[in-house]
């Protein structure tokens, strides 16, 4: 089944579908990920299945990806149908200049202009600050993205991986000077990466920010491919068995916590008969602010698998089990807001937040 339904991101009219591409696999100088041809068929096979949503940065595989999406929408001749993502704030300089990386101005502008040429477009749906680099004003950078919106040259902004207080401060500044307000939060959101929960989700509904959720499948590990000591596994191939065999870092993922909730998902995916990484990603697509999930893929078998995960439905109980196998540790000052401390300031009161669906449901057909 094609993807027939779309949300309109954050509080703008721009409609989405409700899986993203990410493209971070689009070239090979990482050590992971597609050549041309391999890429070309999963845009493809993604657009022609309903999506319009394309993710990208310009730090994946070094400006390559960006590369291939010019061409393949070029080839296509169907920019204007796709809602393109793009991200800034590594250093992408050739001789790693001080100002070449960060979220000044100064740097905004150049990589935006190198954004588009690679990309081949004169405009970007979606500008994406990619880290907050701790040193350049809020101020400077809602200035400088307003200005190109105003230029044309955007249409909307969204922010990634940057604290939730920048990000408050960051909208309280375009709602008071009447600046293009943040449309999109980009985050990683999946049952073994719920930190977001914390504060990122009554925000997005606040200040009418959708999320989209990146990595779903908590790096692969809710893929069902990885068992406990990812180290020892010679012959899986992977994003994190490569890491982990470049030198990388993966004792995060690889605990206790995390493999009971892989449990809990085999057990699940074989009650409903679905696959694990469709399951993921569906109870991902399914929480509360998420108006678009990016999904990725290095094999035509992982974008077809992914591109179905919507088809199905989650039974409430299977979606408590995920829930609860997935809860995460409440730490201060969060604990002050659960409900047996909040009945202490309004005892036998029923209280609540907006309804979780903000946004508007698009069905095609």
């Amino acid at each position: 089944m094609s993807i027939d339904r779309y949300y309109t991101l954050g509080k703008t009219g721009l409609k989405v579908s409700r899986f993203a591409l990410g493209t971070m696999t689009f070239g090979k100088e990482w050590g992971w990920g597609n050549t041309k041809e391999e890429a070309q068929k999963i845009f493809d096979y993604y657009l022609d299945h309903g999506g319009n949503f394309v993710d990208t940065a310009d730090l994946y595989t070094g400006g390559t990806s960006e590369e291939f999406i010019g061409d393949f929408m070029k080839e296509r001749g169907n920019r204007d149908e796709i809602v393109l993502s793009t991200k800034f704030t590594f250093n992408t300089s050739k001789n790693n200049d001080v100002n070449g990386g960060g979220n000044s101005r100064k740097n905004i502008r150049r990589t935006l202009e190198e954004s588009l040429k690679r990309l081949k477009t004169d405009y970007i749906d979606l500008y994406i600050l990619h880290c907050w680099d701790q040193l350049t004003p809020v101020e400077e950078v809602m200035r400088t993205l307003n200005d190109l919106v105003t230029e044309g040259k955007i249409h909307h902004i969204g922010f990634s991986n940057v604290p939730a207080w920048y990000a408050s401060r960051a909208q309280a500044l375009a709602e008071a000077h009447n600046y293009e307000p943040i449309s999109a939060f980009q985050l990683e959101y999946s049952m073994i990466q719920r930190e977001i929960e914390n504060e990122y989700i009554d925000l997005g509904q606040y200040t009418n920010a959708g999320i989209m959720a990146w990595s779903p499948l908590g790096g692969g590990l809710l893929s069902g491919k990885y068992k406990p000591g990812i180290d020892d596994q010679d012959d899986v191939e992977g994003r994190l068995k490569h890491i982990t065999d470049n030198g990388g870092e993966v004792s995060s993922k690889d605990n206790e916590r995390n493999w009971n909730i892989v449990k809990a998902l085999h057990e699940v995916s074989e009650e409903i008969n679905q696959p694990m990484a469709s399951v993921a990603l569906n109870w991902t697509a399914n929480k509360n602010n998420v108006a678009s999930v990016i999904i990725g893929a290095t094999k035509m078998s992982q974008i077809e698998g992914n591109m179905k995960a919507l088809d199905f439905d989650i039974p409430a109980e299977l979606m408590k089990k995920l829930d609860d196998a997935s809860e995460r540790e409440i730490k201060y000052p969060y604990t002050f807001f659960q409900p047996e401390m909040q009945s202490r300031i309004t005892p036998n009161v029923k209280t609540g937040h907006k309804p979780p669906n903000y946004w508007k449901d698009v069905r095609v057909g």
